[in-house]
Protein backbone atom coordinates (compact mmCIF):
# COMPACT_ATOMS: atom_id res chain seq x y z
CA UNK A 1 0.00 0.00 0.00
CA UNK A 2 0.77 3.64 -0.64
CA UNK A 3 2.17 5.78 2.07
CA UNK A 4 -0.55 7.90 3.47
CA UNK A 5 0.23 11.01 2.92
CA UNK A 6 0.16 12.11 6.57
CA UNK A 7 2.63 15.02 6.56
CA UNK A 8 0.07 17.94 7.04
CA UNK A 9 -1.60 16.51 9.34
CA UNK A 10 1.57 15.81 11.33
CA UNK A 11 2.31 19.86 10.73
CA UNK A 12 -0.98 20.79 11.86
CA UNK A 13 -1.18 18.50 15.01
CA UNK A 14 2.55 19.78 16.20
CA UNK A 15 1.45 23.32 15.87
CA UNK A 16 -1.55 22.89 18.34
CA UNK A 17 -0.07 20.99 20.47
CA UNK A 18 -0.75 21.94 24.28
CA UNK A 19 0.01 21.05 27.55
CA UNK A 20 -3.40 18.98 28.06
CA UNK A 21 -1.31 16.30 26.82
CA UNK A 22 1.84 16.52 29.00
CA UNK A 23 4.03 18.31 26.43
CA UNK A 24 6.54 20.20 27.22
CA UNK A 25 7.94 23.47 24.89
CA UNK A 26 11.14 21.78 23.98
CA UNK A 27 9.22 18.63 22.85
CA UNK A 28 6.89 20.84 20.88
CA UNK A 29 10.07 22.79 19.35
CA UNK A 30 11.73 19.85 18.52
CA UNK A 31 8.59 17.91 17.13
CA UNK A 32 8.07 20.80 14.77
CA UNK A 33 11.45 20.51 13.71
CA UNK A 34 10.94 16.54 13.11
CA UNK A 35 7.73 17.47 10.74
CA UNK A 36 9.47 19.92 8.42
CA UNK A 37 12.51 16.85 8.46
CA UNK A 38 9.31 14.47 6.97
CA UNK A 39 7.89 17.37 4.94
CA UNK A 40 11.46 17.55 3.28
CA UNK A 41 11.47 13.77 2.95
CA UNK A 42 14.63 14.07 5.64
CA UNK A 43 13.07 10.68 7.60
CA UNK A 44 16.48 9.65 9.10
CA UNK A 45 16.98 13.39 10.54
CA UNK A 46 12.96 13.12 11.28
CA UNK A 47 13.09 10.27 13.85
CA UNK A 48 16.18 11.53 15.39
CA UNK A 49 14.46 14.72 16.17
CA UNK A 50 11.28 12.69 17.38
CA UNK A 51 13.93 10.49 19.17
CA UNK A 52 15.19 13.57 21.26
CA UNK A 53 11.50 15.11 21.71
CA UNK A 54 10.53 11.47 23.16
CA UNK A 55 13.62 11.61 25.72
CA UNK A 56 11.80 14.54 26.98
CA UNK A 57 8.46 13.99 26.98
CA UNK A 58 8.34 9.81 26.41
CA UNK A 59 4.34 9.85 26.36
CA UNK A 60 3.79 13.18 24.12
CA UNK A 61 1.44 11.40 21.73
CA UNK A 62 2.61 13.79 18.54
CA UNK A 63 5.92 12.32 18.79
CA UNK A 64 5.21 8.89 19.04
CA UNK A 65 3.01 8.86 16.04
CA UNK A 66 5.38 11.07 14.25
CA UNK A 67 8.35 8.77 14.66
CA UNK A 68 6.36 5.70 13.66
CA UNK A 69 5.16 7.72 10.66
CA UNK A 70 8.97 8.67 10.03
CA UNK A 71 9.82 5.15 10.71
CA UNK A 72 7.00 3.59 7.95
CA UNK A 73 8.41 5.83 5.45
CA UNK A 74 11.93 4.64 6.15
CA UNK A 75 11.24 1.34 6.05
CA UNK A 76 11.01 0.18 9.61
CA UNK A 77 7.38 0.33 10.11
CA UNK A 78 6.95 -2.52 12.47
CA UNK A 79 9.75 -0.34 14.80
CA UNK A 80 6.60 2.07 15.32
CA UNK A 81 3.89 -0.14 16.59
CA UNK A 82 5.40 0.20 20.19
CA UNK A 83 4.69 4.06 19.47
CA UNK A 84 1.18 3.60 17.66
CA UNK A 85 0.24 1.69 20.94
CA UNK A 86 0.94 4.50 23.10
CA UNK A 87 -1.09 6.69 21.33
CA UNK A 88 -3.82 4.70 20.95
CA UNK A 89 -3.79 4.12 24.54
CA UNK A 90 -3.81 7.76 25.25
CA UNK A 91 -7.44 7.66 24.05
CA UNK A 92 -7.19 11.54 22.24
CA UNK A 93 -8.50 12.20 18.98
CA UNK A 94 -5.45 11.31 17.58
CA UNK A 95 -6.43 7.41 17.98
CA UNK A 96 -8.34 6.91 14.81
CA UNK A 97 -5.22 8.21 12.77
CA UNK A 98 -3.06 5.79 15.08
CA UNK A 99 -5.33 2.85 14.10
CA UNK A 100 -4.90 3.83 10.17
CA UNK A 101 -1.29 4.06 10.53
CA UNK A 102 -0.79 0.84 12.23
CA UNK A 103 -2.89 -0.88 9.48
CA UNK A 104 -1.00 0.66 6.84
CA UNK A 105 1.73 -0.73 8.73
CA UNK A 106 0.43 -4.21 8.86
CA UNK A 107 -0.72 -4.16 5.37
CA UNK A 108 2.69 -3.63 4.38
CA UNK A 109 4.43 -6.35 6.12
CA UNK A 110 1.42 -8.51 4.57
CA UNK A 111 -0.36 -9.21 7.86
CA UNK A 112 -3.83 -9.10 6.19
CA UNK A 113 -6.15 -9.95 9.36
CA UNK A 114 -3.87 -7.55 11.68
CA UNK A 115 -4.29 -4.93 9.30
CA UNK A 116 -8.04 -5.88 8.85
CA UNK A 117 -8.19 -5.62 12.72
CA UNK A 118 -6.51 -2.28 12.97
CA UNK A 119 -9.14 -0.49 10.41
CA UNK A 120 -12.05 -1.56 12.01
CA UNK A 121 -10.38 -0.91 15.41
CA UNK A 122 -9.89 2.85 13.95
CA UNK A 123 -13.53 2.64 12.87
CA UNK A 124 -15.22 2.42 15.82
CA UNK A 125 -12.92 4.81 17.33
CA UNK A 126 -14.31 7.50 14.94
CA UNK A 127 -16.69 5.79 12.03
CA UNK A 128 -16.91 9.01 9.85
CA UNK A 129 -12.87 8.62 8.51
CA UNK A 130 -13.42 8.44 5.18
CA UNK A 131 -9.61 7.43 4.78
CA UNK A 132 -10.21 3.97 7.22
CA UNK A 133 -12.76 2.60 4.87
CA UNK A 134 -10.89 3.40 2.05
CA UNK A 135 -7.63 1.70 3.23
CA UNK A 136 -9.54 -1.04 4.88
CA UNK A 137 -11.21 -1.74 1.42
CA UNK A 138 -7.91 -1.94 -0.64
CA UNK A 139 -6.53 -4.33 2.16
CA UNK A 140 -9.79 -6.55 1.48
CA UNK A 141 -9.66 -5.80 -2.56
CA UNK A 142 -6.11 -7.48 -2.49
CA UNK A 143 -7.40 -10.01 -0.73
CA UNK A 144 -9.98 -10.79 -3.34
CA UNK A 145 -12.54 -9.69 -1.06
CA UNK A 146 -14.82 -8.11 -3.36
CA UNK A 147 -18.14 -7.21 -1.38
CA UNK A 148 -16.42 -6.39 1.35
CA UNK A 149 -14.19 -4.42 -0.52
CA UNK A 150 -17.50 -2.37 -2.23
CA UNK A 151 -18.92 -2.45 0.94
CA UNK A 152 -15.97 0.03 2.58
CA UNK A 153 -16.27 1.95 -0.98
CA UNK A 154 -19.36 2.64 -0.47
CA UNK A 155 -19.05 4.46 2.96
CA UNK A 156 -15.69 5.98 1.74
CA UNK A 157 -17.74 7.63 -0.83
CA UNK A 158 -20.72 8.55 1.21
CA UNK A 159 -18.22 10.44 3.32
CA UNK A 160 -16.51 12.33 0.83
CA UNK A 161 -17.83 11.83 -2.89
CA UNK A 162 -15.00 14.01 -4.41
CA UNK A 163 -12.03 11.32 -3.23
CA UNK A 164 -11.43 10.16 -6.73
CA UNK A 165 -9.71 6.81 -5.74
CA UNK A 166 -12.72 6.04 -3.66
CA UNK A 167 -14.78 6.12 -7.02
CA UNK A 168 -12.10 4.08 -8.56
CA UNK A 169 -12.00 1.51 -6.19
CA UNK A 170 -15.48 0.92 -6.36
CA UNK A 171 -15.40 0.50 -10.28
CA UNK A 172 -12.83 -2.09 -10.11
CA UNK A 173 -14.04 -4.12 -7.24
CA UNK A 174 -17.38 -4.00 -9.12
CA UNK A 175 -15.52 -5.08 -12.18
CA UNK A 176 -14.21 -7.92 -10.46
CA UNK A 177 -17.90 -9.06 -9.76
CA UNK A 178 -19.08 -9.01 -13.04
CA UNK A 179 -21.26 -6.01 -12.07
CA UNK A 180 -20.67 -3.95 -15.26
CA UNK A 181 -23.19 -1.67 -15.23
CA UNK A 182 -21.94 -0.71 -11.24
CA UNK A 183 -18.49 -0.61 -12.60
CA UNK A 184 -19.62 1.63 -15.60
CA UNK A 185 -20.92 4.12 -14.06
CA UNK A 186 -18.11 4.29 -11.59
CA UNK A 187 -15.36 4.65 -13.99
CA UNK A 188 -17.19 7.65 -15.27
CA UNK A 189 -17.50 9.13 -11.73
CA UNK A 190 -13.54 8.31 -11.54
CA UNK A 191 -12.83 10.02 -14.49
CA UNK A 192 -15.30 13.35 -14.01
CA UNK A 193 -12.96 13.63 -10.82
CA UNK A 194 -9.72 12.88 -12.54
CA UNK A 195 -10.05 13.34 -16.47
CA UNK A 196 -6.70 13.02 -17.59
CA UNK A 197 -4.43 11.09 -16.03
CA UNK A 198 -2.89 7.55 -16.45
CA UNK A 199 -5.15 6.43 -14.40
CA UNK A 200 -8.07 7.86 -16.20
CA UNK A 201 -6.64 6.60 -19.57
CA UNK A 202 -6.60 2.93 -17.39
CA UNK A 203 -10.38 3.50 -16.27
CA UNK A 204 -11.29 4.66 -20.04
CA UNK A 205 -9.96 1.41 -21.15
CA UNK A 206 -11.63 -0.74 -18.81
CA UNK A 207 -14.89 0.85 -19.80
CA UNK A 208 -14.11 -0.16 -23.41
CA UNK A 209 -13.35 -3.58 -22.03
CA UNK A 210 -16.82 -3.31 -20.76
CA UNK A 211 -18.61 -1.89 -23.41
CA UNK A 212 -17.08 -4.67 -25.94
CA UNK A 213 -18.76 -7.22 -23.63
CA UNK A 214 -15.36 -7.98 -21.89
CA UNK A 215 -15.73 -9.86 -18.06
CA UNK A 216 -13.03 -11.59 -15.95
CA UNK A 217 -12.68 -14.64 -15.79
CA UNK A 218 -12.25 -16.47 -12.19
CA UNK A 219 -8.44 -17.55 -11.72
CA UNK A 220 -7.69 -21.06 -11.97
CA UNK A 221 -9.48 -23.09 -9.21
CA UNK A 222 -11.84 -20.20 -8.57
CA UNK A 223 -15.80 -20.74 -8.74
CA UNK A 224 -17.06 -18.75 -11.51
CA UNK A 225 -19.44 -15.65 -10.15
CA UNK A 226 -22.92 -16.22 -9.33
CA UNK A 227 -24.87 -13.08 -9.98
CA UNK A 228 -27.83 -12.29 -8.60
CA UNK A 229 -30.96 -11.09 -10.66
CA UNK A 230 -30.80 -7.32 -10.58
CA UNK A 231 -27.35 -8.04 -11.68
CA UNK A 232 -27.88 -9.84 -14.48
CA UNK A 233 -30.51 -7.77 -15.84
CA UNK A 234 -28.78 -4.78 -15.75
CA UNK A 235 -25.72 -6.66 -17.58
CA UNK A 236 -28.06 -7.42 -20.12
CA UNK A 237 -29.40 -3.64 -20.24
CA UNK A 238 -26.01 -2.67 -21.25
CA UNK A 239 -25.21 -5.97 -23.91
CA UNK A 240 -28.94 -4.52 -25.71
CA UNK A 241 -28.10 -0.94 -25.28
CA UNK A 242 -24.27 -1.21 -26.86
CA UNK A 243 -25.69 -3.51 -29.94
CA UNK A 244 -28.40 -0.93 -30.38
CA UNK A 245 -25.79 1.60 -31.12
CA UNK A 246 -23.92 -0.81 -33.21
CA UNK A 247 -26.95 -0.80 -35.74
CA UNK A 248 -26.66 3.04 -36.09
CA UNK A 249 -23.75 4.92 -38.37
CA UNK A 250 -21.42 7.44 -36.43
CA UNK A 251 -19.09 9.75 -37.95
CA UNK A 252 -16.39 9.03 -35.15
CA UNK A 253 -15.47 6.74 -32.26
CA UNK A 254 -16.30 9.08 -29.84
CA UNK A 255 -19.82 9.54 -31.27
CA UNK A 256 -20.43 5.95 -31.01
CA UNK A 257 -19.66 6.21 -27.34
CA UNK A 258 -22.07 8.82 -26.94
CA UNK A 259 -24.62 6.73 -28.37
CA UNK A 260 -23.53 3.70 -26.02
CA UNK A 261 -23.80 6.09 -22.98
CA UNK A 262 -26.69 7.56 -24.17
CA UNK A 263 -28.67 3.74 -24.23
CA UNK A 264 -26.97 2.37 -21.36
CA UNK A 265 -27.89 5.58 -18.90
CA UNK A 266 -31.47 5.27 -20.18
CA UNK A 267 -31.80 1.69 -20.17
CA UNK A 268 -30.13 1.56 -16.57
CA UNK A 269 -31.66 4.46 -15.13
CA UNK A 270 -34.84 2.75 -15.95
CA UNK A 271 -34.61 -0.46 -14.69
CA UNK A 272 -32.53 0.62 -11.77
CA UNK A 273 -35.74 2.48 -10.71
CA UNK A 274 -37.44 -0.57 -10.32
CA UNK A 275 -35.37 -2.36 -8.59
CA UNK A 276 -34.26 -3.14 -5.00
CA UNK A 277 -31.35 -4.07 -2.67
CA UNK A 278 -28.67 -1.58 -3.78
CA UNK A 279 -30.28 1.62 -2.88
CA UNK A 280 -26.50 3.12 -3.14
CA UNK A 281 -25.89 2.44 -6.96
CA UNK A 282 -29.76 2.84 -8.06
CA UNK A 283 -29.46 6.68 -6.32
CA UNK A 284 -26.11 7.73 -6.64
CA UNK A 285 -25.12 6.11 -9.75
CA UNK A 286 -27.80 5.54 -11.97
CA UNK A 287 -30.30 8.10 -11.24
CA UNK A 288 -27.31 10.74 -11.77
CA UNK A 289 -26.40 9.39 -14.83
CA UNK A 290 -30.26 9.28 -16.19
CA UNK A 291 -30.41 12.72 -15.23
CA UNK A 292 -27.54 13.54 -17.30
CA UNK A 293 -28.82 11.48 -20.45
CA UNK A 294 -31.65 13.56 -20.44
CA UNK A 295 -29.64 16.94 -21.16
CA UNK A 296 -27.68 18.15 -24.49
CA UNK A 297 -24.72 17.31 -22.81
CA UNK A 298 -23.65 13.89 -23.69
CA UNK A 299 -21.74 14.57 -26.40
CA UNK A 300 -19.54 16.86 -24.24
CA UNK A 301 -19.74 13.82 -21.20
CA UNK A 302 -18.46 11.49 -23.85
CA UNK A 303 -15.43 13.48 -24.73
CA UNK A 304 -14.57 14.20 -20.97
CA UNK A 305 -14.34 10.68 -19.54
CA UNK A 306 -12.22 9.96 -23.01
CA UNK A 307 -9.82 13.04 -23.32
CA UNK A 308 -6.89 10.33 -23.47
CA UNK A 309 -7.57 10.10 -26.76
CA UNK A 310 -6.75 12.59 -29.38
CA UNK A 311 -10.35 13.38 -30.82
CA UNK A 312 -11.93 14.31 -27.63
CA UNK A 313 -8.66 16.47 -27.17
CA UNK A 314 -9.35 17.91 -30.21
CA UNK A 315 -13.04 18.10 -29.72
CA UNK A 316 -12.70 19.65 -26.54
CA UNK A 317 -10.74 22.56 -27.60
CA UNK A 318 -13.03 23.02 -30.65
CA UNK A 319 -16.32 22.97 -28.48
CA UNK A 320 -15.29 25.06 -25.40
CA UNK A 321 -19.10 26.10 -24.83
CA UNK A 322 -19.85 22.76 -24.84
CA UNK A 323 -17.35 21.85 -22.10
CA UNK A 324 -18.87 24.81 -20.12
CA UNK A 325 -22.03 23.56 -20.53
CA UNK A 326 -21.28 20.48 -18.89
CA UNK A 327 -19.25 21.91 -16.49
CA UNK A 328 -22.04 23.83 -15.38
CA UNK A 329 -24.17 20.80 -14.91
CA UNK A 330 -21.89 18.69 -13.23
CA UNK A 331 -21.48 21.76 -10.89
CA UNK A 332 -25.03 22.47 -10.19
CA UNK A 333 -27.02 18.85 -10.07
CA UNK A 334 -27.23 17.62 -6.93
CA UNK A 335 -26.00 13.96 -6.77
CA UNK A 336 -27.53 12.33 -3.55
CA UNK A 337 -27.22 8.87 -1.71
CA UNK A 338 -31.26 9.03 -0.23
Amino acid sequence: MKLFCKILLCLAIACNCCAAFGQTDDAQSLVKQAVQFNKDGQFANAIDKYNQALKLDSNNIYANYGIAYSLLAAGNGKDGIPHLEKVIKANTSLTPDAYDLLGSIYDKNHETEKAIDAYNSGIKADPKSQSLYYNLGLVYFRDKKYADAEKCAIEAIKIDPKHASSQRMYALVCFHQNKRANALLGFCSFILLEPNTARSAEAYGNMQHILQGGTLKPAPGEAPLANDAATIALNQAITQSVAGAAREKHATATDELTAQLKNIFNAVGQLAEKQTGDDFFRKYYAAYFYQLVQTQNMPAFARQISLSTPESVAWAKANTQQMADLDGWLKSTARGFE
